[in-house]
């Protein structure tokens, strides 16, 4: 039976630092579906946000709060009592809650951002922690750009943490500028230089700017650490952060060198990591570890022989442990409700009536199109009603003109706020006048369109499109995505979704404070 020295806690931000990337916010609605699988599938610590940061995002982590039974719900905070106290009062329906709140420690950060000596941030540190207990017992403090920073300072910074209160103190690689030894070496000296930190957990938080974020983690767990900072299909600022699926499977396929534990259900891996692409409209790279459509394909002769005979000579895990289902021929044009909804349910879904009659008549009209029918076709279809169930405005019908001869038009109908609204547009181009024909029925002159971007769900001449939209307004970047077996009406799908959570985030992104970043 594993101790607790050997297990791992999982804390997983990709609804926090995961959502700060560019382009990968989300919904009330689908940051609660998606805090709903992480607890499902057992994370530890579920980050749901930056209380400070604005409305929206302080009634997103109010409302995971009061809806997550299992995991601990986490709110992140400044070094300022406005944050914290805004933190405690999001995080106060938590059956198990904790507050996050750190300070840079870095020469570079305390001279050009916090304009503070080392006798300041250690003041900071000590009342922030203290008023943090004030919420919870659950603290955990963080030092920004720890890599960076004077070991002798750092050290004093955590001890101070700790005697306030903090039970979790953070180690960030903010800049992604460490390699695993050095990184190993930095917790190493942190046990050995810190006399009280017997009382708290080391946790990791790495980023990924020269590839290594997984690395660095890891090495910091065979150094000591027992906490890691991570997020779904590794999203992020920048080059993004450790992958909660890389981390987990890991230290489950090498447990020999690795003998430490997790709680996470890897089968249900690929669903959360195929949920959130859809959600955000970041598709996953085909060759991306464990999750990417490639990570268990065979196209060598020499690999495609070897597995056929054993899967083991070139598959170091099966693709059922991290929940991959082949993608076998299972349902037609000939097939009922009855049959859908047992595929549904065999995939892991749970869908309300309405939802699974509009997902059956999109099933029954892509089995009118395409003559096979497979489970990532099935799953789609899925990930795209879920994601446009709440949407103000929602697609209805379009009409394409196009081919050499023009001129291009697209005649569209859409349902906005209830009201039937159509449209009809010239365009340079089907994909053009389809955009326009969106301007013309929902008005939206300030935005500008950043990515248009087509993969195919399945092989073959016949399989369903899934298309991203990616849409830019006064600095606020939202995805839209969309799939159908006809590429152009994905396409108006996509930018239909996009528009939805641009309408959603001009509401919701009121600051309550001027914030300058979050730790990283």
């Amino acid at each position: 039976m594993t101790s607790d020295k050997d297990r791992i806690i999982i804390f997983d931000t990709t609804l926090r630092d995961g959502e700060q990337s560019p382009g990968c916010s989300m919904t009330l609605d689908e940051k609660l579906r998606m805090a709903k699988l992480l607890d499902e599938m057992g994370v530890d610590v579920i980050e749901a946000g930056f209380p400070i940061a604005s409305q929206g995002d302080f009634e997103a982590v109010q409302e995971i709060a009061k809806t997550i039974k299992n995991a601990t719900v986490c709110g992140l905070s400044r070094a300022i009592e406005r944050d914290i106290d805004v933190a405690g009062e999001a995080l106060a329906p938590a059956e198990n809650r904790r507050i996050h709140t750190f300070i840079s420690t870095s020469p570079q950060h305390l001279q050009y951002q916090l304009q503070m000596n080392e006798d300041q941030v250690l003041e900071s540190v000590a009342g922030s922690v203290t008023r943090a207990r004030g919420f919870t017992d659950n603290v955990e403090w963080s030092a920004m750009d720890a890599t960076r920073s004077d070991i002798d300072f750092l050290c004093r910074c955590i001890e101070t943490a700790i005697k306030c209160g903090a039970t979790t103190v953070n180690i960030p690689d903010t800049v992604g500028y460490a390699v695993p030894t050095e990184f190993g070496d930095l917790i190493r000296a942190i046990q050995e230089k810190v006399p009280n930190i017997d009382k708290a957990v080391i946790s990791t938080h790495c980023h990924n700017d020269l590839g290594l974020a997984v690395a660095n983690s890891l090495a910091g767990v065979e150094a000591g650490a027992r906490q890691i900072e991570c997020t779904i299909n590794g999203i992020g600022e920048r080059a993004g952060n450790a992958a909660l699926e890389e981390i987990v499977m890991t230290i489950k396929t090498r447990s020999d060198t690795m003998p430490f534990e997790t709680n996470i259900k890897s089968e249900m891996i690929t669903k959360v990591s195929r949920t959130l692409a859809t959600t955000i409209g970041f598709n996953v790279q085909p060759n991306k570890a464990i999750v990417g459509a490639n990570a268990f394909a065979h196209e060598s002769g020499i690999h495609q022989d070897g597995v056929l005979k054993n899967a083991e000579t070139y598959e170091i895990m099966t693709p059922e442990s991290v929940g991959l289902t082949r993608s076998e021929l299972v349902l037609g044009k000939h097939s009922g409700r009855a049959a859908l909804k047992s595929k549904v349910e065999e995939l892991g879904y749970e869908l309300g009536d309405n939802a699974f009659q509009d997902l059956f008549k999109r099933f029954k009209d892509l089995a009118d199109k395409k003559k096979s029918i497979f489970d990532d076709d099935i799953i789609a279809l899925i990930e795209d009603e879920v994601a446009t169930e709440h949407d103000r405005i929602k697609f209805v019908s379009l009409q394409i003109i196009a081919g050499t001869k023009g001129p291009q038009t697209a005649e569209m109908e859409l349902i906005v706020d209830g009201e039937t609204k159509t449209a009809k547009v010239e365009g340079k181009g089907p994909v053009d006048a389809i955009f326009k024909c969106i301007r013309e029925i929902e008005p939206h002159p300030n935005a500008h369109l950043q990515l248009y971007q087509v993969h195919a769900v399945t092989g073959g001449t016949d399989a369903q499109a899934e298309v991203t939209v990616r849409l830019e307004e006064d600095g606020k970047t939202v995805n839209g995505s969309g799939a159908d077996a006809d590429t152009l009406v994905a396409s108006a799908r996509a930018y239909v979704h996009a528009l939805n959570k641009l309408m959603t985030k001009r509401a919701k992104t009121k600051p309550a404070l001027e914030v300058d970043g979050a730790v990283a």
